[in-house]
């Protein structure tokens, strides 16, 4: 099976000040691959998955967004973030708008679809994620796991060829958790690329297809969630597996 390289980074380099984020990053994704990126906070994973669209510039390397090279041309960006979605901790909803309003935006003001199209699809979405009931609510009317279900239906309204989750359940009460995942679960069954930051290790273990380690800006492990969870290969991940274990 030849897979289609989606993304791919060369020896990227991030500084914040005297801090190494990110140390010579290399890797590729491939299309409908769902990669789960795990590791200790610090360790570089959500500033790498922020290269990815530019909302972290990289100092050094390269990086490739389906054919296209990531760097400071506009034109370059803007034609990346059509095909890339992000999914942030912080849901990043517009407290001014209804739910319909939010998801429809986009696609109105960058895909310069009609306003019927455009509310027709987010409803279509809302329903996807099983929150078409509260489409003319505001984001304070709807909990946690709500609102992340919403601004993931929100990225999916631009057709994306690539989902990037940068811990996306971390700010919910334990039992929202779930009701977030299962709509990722779904997700991960459509084809769609992910590339997932996530603690949720039963996420990793059961839905992604690869797993990423980072460990002090550096990929340190790159293989399947069942030989990472049976047989990591590192001393830093057994101590990751056994904390996070333990926890």
């Amino acid at each position: 099976m030849n897979l289609k390289p989606i993304i791919e980074t060369r020896n990227v380099d991030k500084h914040f000040g005297a801090f190494h984020a990110l140390k010579g990053v290399t890797a590729t994704f491939y299309e409908g691959q769902v990669t789960a990126i795990i590791g200790p906070s610090g360790s570089g994973k959500s500033t790498y998955l922020r290269t990815l669209n530019r909302l972290e510039a990289h100092d050094a390397g390269s990086i490739t967004v389906d054919g296209i090279e990531l760097n400071d041309d506009l034109k370059h960006l803007d034609a990346i973030r059509r095909e890339v979605g992000m999914v942030f901790q912080s849901f990043n909803l517009f407290s001014h708008l209804t739910i319909l309003k939010n998801v429809a935006l986009a696609p109105m003001r960058v895909r310069k679809m009609s306003k019927a199209d455009a509310e027709a699809k987010a409803l279509a979405l809302l329903e996807r994620v099983g929150l078409k009931d509260q489409a003319h609510k505001y984001p304070v009317q709807l909990s946690g796991g709500q609102q992340q279900r919403v601004a993931i239906a929100r990225a999916l309204a631009m057709d994306p060829k690539v989902l990037l989750f940068d811990e996306p359940t971390s700010a919910l009460d334990p039992e929202m958790v779930n009701e977030v995942l299962v709509v990722m679960r779904e997700l991960a069954h459509t084809g769609i690329t992910m590339l997932v930051v996530t603690h949720e290790m039963g996420f990793a273990r059961e839905v992604a297809d690869r797993l990423i380690f980072f460990d002090h800006g550096v990929i340190l492990e790159d293989t399947t969630p069942a030989e990472f969870f049976a047989n990591p290969a590192h001393e830093r991940a057994k101590t990751f597996l056994s904390q996070v274990r333990s926890g």
